[in-house]
């Protein structure tokens, strides 16, 4: 006996098996607060961070956050003994904290990034340079939005 099933079953059974497979195991709601302390905690594993070698250049009013111009450099020689391993963007009221997460070797010779990121209101942006030898350093600026972005 042969199962006959048509597009509107088939695409029924798609979707349940879909949500099965992405809902099954979901551990946090779908407008979870933000998470940005732990996101900081877990990329610097506890170390203290220095306010310095980072420089976020980002505008302090953007009138459009769905697109917000952002460029981010670390003063480092790029070198085998000294170079900058990975920069986390975090967003600290973004429904997500983290933006971004770039990742660096000695042989771009330099570490920096030209980018344009989502806001969805205002907040602090954090940008978070962690060194190949463990050490980790950041700026943060707070950023007004007045329309648009992630929330509306």
């Amino acid at each position: 006996m042969a199962l006959i099933v048509d597009r509107r079953g088939a695409l029924a059974w798609a979707v349940g098996a879909a949500a099965s497979m992405t809902l099954g195991d979901a551990t946090a709601p779908a407008f979870a607060a933000n998470d940005s302390n732990e996101v900081i905690q877990k990329f610097t594993a506890g170390r203290k961070l220095a306010e310095s070698l980072v420089k976020l250049d980002i505008p302090e009013i953007a009138e459009n956050g769905a697109t917000v111009p952002m460029a981010v450099s670390v003063d480092s020689p790029m070198t085998e003994q000294s170079y900058v391993k990975e920069l986390l963007i975090i967003a600290d009221e973004n429904p997500r904290a983290t933006v971004a997460t770039f990742h660096f070797s000695p042989l771009g010779g330099v570490a920096e990034i030209n980018t344009r990121i989502r806001l969805g209101g205002t907040q602090h942006v954090i940008a978070i340079a962690k060194m190949n030898d463990g050490a980790v350093h950041m700026a943060s600026k707070a950023i007004k939005v007045t329309i648009g972005g992630c929330g509306g």
